[in-house]
Protein backbone atom coordinates (compact mmCIF):
# COMPACT_ATOMS: atom_id res chain seq x y z
CA UNK A 1 0.00 0.00 0.00
CA UNK A 2 0.84 3.45 -0.87
CA UNK A 3 2.46 5.54 1.96
CA UNK A 4 0.38 8.57 1.07
CA UNK A 5 -2.95 6.09 0.33
CA UNK A 6 -2.85 4.62 3.63
CA UNK A 7 -2.70 8.17 5.58
CA UNK A 8 -5.22 9.56 3.01
CA UNK A 9 -7.52 6.56 3.82
CA UNK A 10 -7.19 5.67 7.78
CA UNK A 11 -10.07 5.81 9.56
CA UNK A 12 -10.92 5.35 13.00
CA UNK A 13 -13.03 1.89 13.56
CA UNK A 14 -14.75 1.23 16.44
CA UNK A 15 -16.66 -1.88 15.59
CA UNK A 16 -14.86 -4.87 15.16
CA UNK A 17 -15.12 -8.64 14.76
CA UNK A 18 -14.28 -11.06 17.89
CA UNK A 19 -11.87 -12.84 15.42
CA UNK A 20 -8.45 -13.35 16.90
CA UNK A 21 -5.54 -11.24 15.60
CA UNK A 22 -2.32 -13.70 14.86
CA UNK A 23 0.58 -12.46 17.23
CA UNK A 24 3.00 -12.27 13.95
CA UNK A 25 0.64 -9.47 12.93
CA UNK A 26 0.81 -7.95 16.39
CA UNK A 27 4.43 -7.82 16.19
CA UNK A 28 4.50 -6.47 12.86
CA UNK A 29 2.80 -3.35 14.50
CA UNK A 30 4.47 -3.22 17.51
CA UNK A 31 7.54 -3.09 15.05
CA UNK A 32 6.72 -0.49 13.03
CA UNK A 33 5.30 1.39 15.76
CA UNK A 34 9.51 1.78 17.10
CA UNK A 35 10.19 3.37 13.97
CA UNK A 36 9.03 6.41 15.25
CA UNK A 37 11.39 9.55 15.53
CA UNK A 38 12.52 10.55 18.55
CA UNK A 39 14.93 13.03 19.78
CA UNK A 40 18.47 11.58 21.16
CA UNK A 41 17.21 7.93 20.24
CA UNK A 42 15.22 7.96 23.94
CA UNK A 43 12.61 5.52 22.69
CA UNK A 44 10.54 6.72 25.12
CA UNK A 45 7.35 4.13 24.51
CA UNK A 46 6.17 1.10 26.05
CA UNK A 47 3.48 -1.07 24.68
CA UNK A 48 0.91 -3.77 27.07
CA UNK A 49 -0.61 -6.20 24.64
CA UNK A 50 -3.41 -7.69 25.97
CA UNK A 51 -5.97 -10.20 24.51
CA UNK A 52 -8.52 -12.89 26.04
CA UNK A 53 -8.49 -12.43 29.62
CA UNK A 54 -5.49 -9.83 30.22
CA UNK A 55 -8.25 -7.04 29.17
CA UNK A 56 -10.71 -7.77 32.50
CA UNK A 57 -8.05 -6.16 34.44
CA UNK A 58 -8.59 -2.79 32.07
CA UNK A 59 -12.47 -3.39 32.51
CA UNK A 60 -11.96 -3.43 35.93
CA UNK A 61 -10.16 -0.02 36.42
CA UNK A 62 -12.20 1.47 33.38
CA UNK A 63 -15.37 0.96 36.40
CA UNK A 64 -13.69 1.95 39.51
CA UNK A 65 -12.39 5.09 37.82
CA UNK A 66 -16.29 5.84 36.68
CA UNK A 67 -17.27 4.55 40.38
CA UNK A 68 -15.59 7.77 41.60
CA UNK A 69 -18.02 10.22 39.75
CA UNK A 70 -21.16 8.30 40.85
CA UNK A 71 -23.26 9.41 43.90
CA UNK A 72 -24.48 5.52 45.11
CA UNK A 73 -22.16 3.25 42.86
CA UNK A 74 -24.30 0.47 44.50
CA UNK A 75 -28.03 1.28 43.09
CA UNK A 76 -29.54 -1.09 40.75
CA UNK A 77 -28.93 2.01 37.31
CA UNK A 78 -25.38 2.76 38.35
CA UNK A 79 -24.42 -0.91 38.64
CA UNK A 80 -25.54 -1.93 35.17
CA UNK A 81 -23.72 1.26 33.98
CA UNK A 82 -20.30 0.29 35.82
CA UNK A 83 -20.96 -3.58 34.04
CA UNK A 84 -20.81 -1.40 30.68
CA UNK A 85 -18.21 0.39 31.31
CA UNK A 86 -16.04 -2.73 31.91
CA UNK A 87 -17.06 -4.61 29.18
CA UNK A 88 -16.00 -1.77 27.11
CA UNK A 89 -12.52 -3.95 27.37
CA UNK A 90 -14.24 -6.45 24.91
CA UNK A 91 -15.37 -4.50 22.25
CA UNK A 92 -11.79 -5.94 20.58
CA UNK A 93 -9.82 -8.93 20.23
CA UNK A 94 -6.44 -6.92 21.08
CA UNK A 95 -6.16 -3.60 22.71
CA UNK A 96 -2.57 -2.27 23.01
CA UNK A 97 -2.23 0.39 25.57
CA UNK A 98 0.92 2.77 24.92
CA UNK A 99 2.71 4.88 27.60
CA UNK A 100 5.39 6.97 27.50
CA UNK A 101 8.31 6.72 29.66
CA UNK A 102 10.67 9.34 29.45
CA UNK A 103 14.46 8.84 29.36
CA UNK A 104 16.23 10.23 32.20
CA UNK A 105 18.36 12.10 29.48
CA UNK A 106 18.23 15.77 30.68
CA UNK A 107 18.01 17.42 26.90
CA UNK A 108 15.16 15.37 25.91
CA UNK A 109 12.19 17.31 27.10
CA UNK A 110 8.85 15.86 28.27
CA UNK A 111 7.14 16.93 25.57
CA UNK A 112 9.22 16.12 23.24
CA UNK A 113 9.30 12.19 24.31
CA UNK A 114 5.58 12.68 24.41
CA UNK A 115 5.11 13.51 20.97
CA UNK A 116 7.46 10.71 20.08
CA UNK A 117 5.25 8.36 21.27
CA UNK A 118 2.44 10.19 19.45
CA UNK A 119 3.92 9.57 16.10
CA UNK A 120 4.72 5.48 17.32
CA UNK A 121 1.04 5.20 17.61
CA UNK A 122 0.43 6.82 14.41
CA UNK A 123 3.12 4.42 12.43
CA UNK A 124 1.19 1.63 14.69
CA UNK A 125 -1.94 2.85 13.65
CA UNK A 126 -1.02 3.06 9.85
CA UNK A 127 0.56 -0.28 9.90
CA UNK A 128 -2.76 -1.82 11.16
CA UNK A 129 -4.57 0.05 8.23
CA UNK A 130 -2.21 -1.61 5.69
CA UNK A 131 -2.73 -5.09 6.88
CA UNK A 132 -6.40 -4.45 6.76
CA UNK A 133 -7.14 -4.39 11.00
CA UNK A 134 -9.41 -1.82 12.02
CA UNK A 135 -8.12 0.16 14.71
CA UNK A 136 -9.08 3.42 16.68
CA UNK A 137 -7.09 5.36 19.47
CA UNK A 138 -9.45 5.71 22.18
CA UNK A 139 -8.14 8.47 25.22
CA UNK A 140 -9.97 10.01 27.64
CA UNK A 141 -9.97 11.70 31.55
CA UNK A 142 -9.87 7.72 32.08
CA UNK A 143 -6.68 7.01 30.40
CA UNK A 144 -4.52 9.36 32.56
CA UNK A 145 -6.31 8.42 36.03
CA UNK A 146 -3.07 7.43 38.60
CA UNK A 147 -5.40 3.96 38.92
CA UNK A 148 -4.57 3.70 35.01
CA UNK A 149 -0.84 4.08 35.79
CA UNK A 150 -0.86 1.86 39.13
CA UNK A 151 -2.72 -1.27 37.00
CA UNK A 152 0.48 -0.93 34.08
CA UNK A 153 2.80 -0.55 37.20
CA UNK A 154 4.36 3.31 35.67
CA UNK A 155 5.66 5.99 37.44
CA UNK A 156 4.70 9.43 38.40
CA UNK A 157 6.52 10.56 34.77
CA UNK A 158 4.96 8.00 32.58
CA UNK A 159 1.54 7.89 31.36
CA UNK A 160 -0.72 6.16 29.47
CA UNK A 161 -1.51 7.71 25.74
CA UNK A 162 -3.67 5.90 24.80
CA UNK A 163 -5.43 2.34 24.41
CA UNK A 164 -5.48 1.07 20.52
CA UNK A 165 -8.11 -1.18 20.13
CA UNK A 166 -7.34 -3.75 17.19
CA UNK A 167 -9.36 -6.14 15.50
CA UNK A 168 -11.02 -6.93 11.87
CA UNK A 169 -13.43 -4.64 11.01
CA UNK A 170 -16.88 -5.12 10.93
CA UNK A 171 -18.13 -1.88 9.38
CA UNK A 172 -17.55 -0.31 6.16
CA UNK A 173 -15.03 2.40 6.05
CA UNK A 174 -16.29 5.80 5.69
CA UNK A 175 -14.85 8.77 4.16
CA UNK A 176 -13.76 11.90 5.59
CA UNK A 177 -12.83 15.32 4.52
CA UNK A 178 -10.12 17.75 5.84
CA UNK A 179 -9.64 21.60 5.52
CA UNK A 180 -7.55 21.99 2.68
CA UNK A 181 -3.78 22.63 4.31
CA UNK A 182 -3.58 25.62 1.97
CA UNK A 183 -5.69 27.41 4.86
CA UNK A 184 -3.89 25.74 7.66
CA UNK A 185 -0.35 26.95 6.17
CA UNK A 186 1.30 30.19 6.12
CA UNK A 187 4.47 30.24 3.77
CA UNK A 188 7.12 32.47 5.18
CA UNK A 189 9.94 33.56 2.22
CA UNK A 190 10.87 36.77 3.63
CA UNK A 191 11.89 38.21 6.73
CA UNK A 192 8.93 39.25 8.87
CA UNK A 193 6.66 39.04 11.84
CA UNK A 194 3.98 36.73 11.23
CA UNK A 195 0.34 36.16 13.68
Amino acid sequence: MDVFEAIRNRRSIGRVKPDPIEKETITKLLEAATWAPNHYNTEPWKFFVLTEEGRRPLGRTLAEIAKETMEDPTCEENEKKLKKVEEKAFRAPVIITVAATPSDNPKALPIEEIGAVNAAIQNLLLAAHALGLGAIWRTGKPCYHSKMKELFGLTDKQEVLGFIYLGYPDIPQRQSKRIPFKEKTVWVQSDRRYN
